[in-house]
């Protein structure tokens, strides 16, 4: 995977990080950010064609992966959106690039949501893939939605009651998750699937609860003061989603989008799952390259 790509591991602006991924390609930059729970090696079937015209970099978030995972702090905010998103900023700026595009899907597409807002100078465009903004999905959930999106709200418990009943079974807990049957999973190969497995560690299981944490309470308290300000991002943005996934059974993407993002060019569904670069990556190679040049 990743042929041609070097590896990188760039010391963030916080000391206890550091962040892990690949960098290829020449031309303008663009980030690739992977969701829960896997790591930068999600875009490996999208990123090698991408490189052929861009600087491509794929990493892995804090708490992920290889990129470090501190304890967090009583009030989360170290693994914020925010935080997390000032790394990646942190770790271009170190590869050079003041200015980029961000793709991200899942905890990576509300990463690169909140580096939408916060750097409005950095952040050319945007493209989000399979999520429904933090604050509306929250302050629109259903019970439908809570009983298949119960992660949410188990990891989202008070240290340290998910991390203990999860100890010891992380192989069964990574596998069940990405292997279960049911609507938008699976799409994942051996090579993936092992490579997801040799990262789901004790300290990756705290950083994924952090996470969680931190989505419900300081995270959340952000977008609300931004969406009761009207603060929406500026940047160019296309959303995608899986058809088979969750997000347009219990939601409207169509119409939860626009109180979030003012500039919207591309709005649609994917003939996939959850894991679009990964089931259908022809396809999100195609979107994302349309998207790139217009």
């Amino acid at each position: 995977m990743y042929e041609g790509f070097k590896k990188f591991n760039i010391q963030t602006s916080d000391p206890e990080v550091k962040i892990t991924g690949v960098i290829g390609g020449s031309g303008p930059a663009v980030l690739l950010l992977h969701g829960n729970p896997l790591t930068h090696v999600h875009w490996h079937l999208v990123a090698p064609q991408l490189a052929k015209n861009y600087t491509v970099v794929a990493t892995d978030l804090r708490g992920y992966g290889d990129s470090g995972k501190p304890r967090g702090k009583e009030d989360h905010s170290n693994y914020s959106f925010r935080r997390m998103g000032q790394d990646q900023i942190d770790v271009m700026e170190h590869l050079g690039f003041k200015e980029f595009v961000v793709a991200g899907h899942d905890r990576g597409a509300r990463t690169a949501f909140r580096m939408a807002l916060d750097h409005p100078d950095r952040i050319k465009k945007f493209a989000s893939f399979d999520i429904l903004p933090t604050h509306h999905m929250l302050t629109h959930a259903t019970y439908q939605w809570a009983l298949n999106s119960s992660h949410w709200f188990f990891m989202a418990q008070a240290y340290d009651i998910p991390e203990k009943l999860i100890e010891g079974k992380e192989d069964y807990y990574i596998l069940k998750k990405l292997t279960k049957l049911g609507i938008g999973k699976g799409g994942f190969s051996k090579e993936t699937l092992a490579e997801y497995a040799r990262c789901c560690t004790p300290e990756n299981i705290h950083g994924v609860c952090e996470d969680y944490r931190a989505a419900v309470t300081v995270d959340m308290a952000m977008d609300t003061a931004d969406f009761e300000a009207g603060r929406k991002i500026q940047c160019p943005v296309a959303v995608y989603w899986g058809e088979l996934s969750h997000t347009e059974k219990h939601f409207s993407p169509r119409d939860a989008w626009p109180q979030y993002a003012a500039n919207i060019v591309t709005i649609k569904p994917l003939p996939c799952g959850h894991y679009p670069a990964e089931q259908v990556p022809e396809l999100v190679i195609s979107e994302l390259e349309g998207f790139l040049k217009g």
